[in-house]
């Protein structure tokens, strides 16, 4: 009876909706919050590249990329369902306005298209470019996403392993193939420190190993902004420990002449860059190629890709060949 009452005298509104006592609505003369703080310890441990304003669009609101499957359709099954839609400067990839519902779209759920993010596509890319290989290792798979980019491109009578330690993000790829229409993609399910006993038998076999390494996460704040304060200096060492064990681990499965592409979604230099360096010091019959690609700039042996000069996720990675 009493909130009837308020709503006939607005003068009485504001003892029971409590805006009285709420922040003052903004003027045009204030500043917005900003987007979020760095852990300190971090600061200085980011690329050299990555500025003040590449740290603050580390912030800024992720967009929504897609990825066209070339074995399903051409653009026009983008075109002609999201006219809106921006054509990105990477082959097959385009961008939506953010909160457009793909999932519940013709072509996605036709396998027409995939939700991945423009970095990520460039990854795919580097993997591919100049290269046709016929027996491909995706070492840290993960849920399949570049997995399945790949598989898009490559003939079917191609050879491609997903592998992952991670038993619930690798039972996602099923689905996802089928729904892609992907058939030459095998599982294996490793056990952590113990990869080398079930890809034994890889040895020496690929023309192409990604390993998408697990890592800080510090290129995907925008979308996991709560990761910066789950870093630690403790973990960090840990996991670029493990980036190391990783990255020798898959050298070990490609053939003379293979390439090996090393990748995180981090824009520290520990593990980006330094790694790199590190992994080409030890392994003199190694050595680090180019590849072109519209987005992107060279960084320590590699590509670097940031929200601020790329509008992609944060992004290391290196394309290494075998002598």
């Amino acid at each position: 009876a009493m909130a009837g009452l308020a709503a006939e005298q607005p003068e009485l509104q504001a003892l029971f909706d409590g805006s009285a006592y709420g922040p003052a609505s903004l003027t045009d003369s204030d500043a917005g919050a900003s987007g979020g703080a760095i852990p300190a310890w971090l600061q200085s441990r980011f690329a050299a590249l990555v500025g003040d304003n590449e740290q603050a669009a580390l912030f800024d609101r992720a967009p929504l990329d897609i990825r066209l499957n070339p074995k399903k359709a051409d653009e026009s099954a983008i075109t002609e369902t999201w006219p809106e839609a921006e054509v990105l400067p990477l082959s097959g990839a385009y961008r939506l306005p953010t909160g457009t519902d793909v999932e519940n779209s013709a072509p996605y759920n036709m396998g027409q298209i995939e939700i991945q993010d423009m970095g990520s596509q460039a990854i795919i890319a580097a993997c591919l470019s100049g290269a046709h290989p016929k027996q491909v290792l995706d070492m840290c798979a993960g849920a399949g996403g570049k997995t399945l980019g790949l598989a898009a491109y490559l003939t079917d009578d191609t050879r491609i392993i997903a592998a992952d330690t991670d038993r619930g993000r690798l039972s996602r790829i099923e689905p996802r193939l089928q729904r892609s229409g992907v058939r030459n993609v095998e599982t294996i399910l490793l056990s952590p420190n113990k990869e080398e006993e079930a890809l034994g038998s890889l040895a020496g076999q690929c023309d192409l190993v990604l390993v998408d390494a697990p890592c800080s996460g510090t290129g995907t704040w925008r979308r996991n902004p709560e990761l910066r304060w789950r870093m630690t200096p403790k973990r960090l060492d840990q996991t670029v420990q493990l980036q190391a064990r990783l990255l020798d681990l898959a050298s070990q499965m490609v053939a003379p002449g293979g390439r090996l592409v090393y990748a995180v979604c981090s824009l520290l230099d520990a593990e980006g860059g330094a790694q790199a360096d590190a992994f080409l010091q030890s392994h003199p019959e190694w050595r680090d190629i180019e590849v072109d690609l519209p987005i992107g700039r060279p960084y320590r042996k590699g590509t670097l890709l940031t929200p601020y000069h790329d509008g992609t996720d944060g992004f290391y990675f290196t394309c290494l060949e075998k002598l």
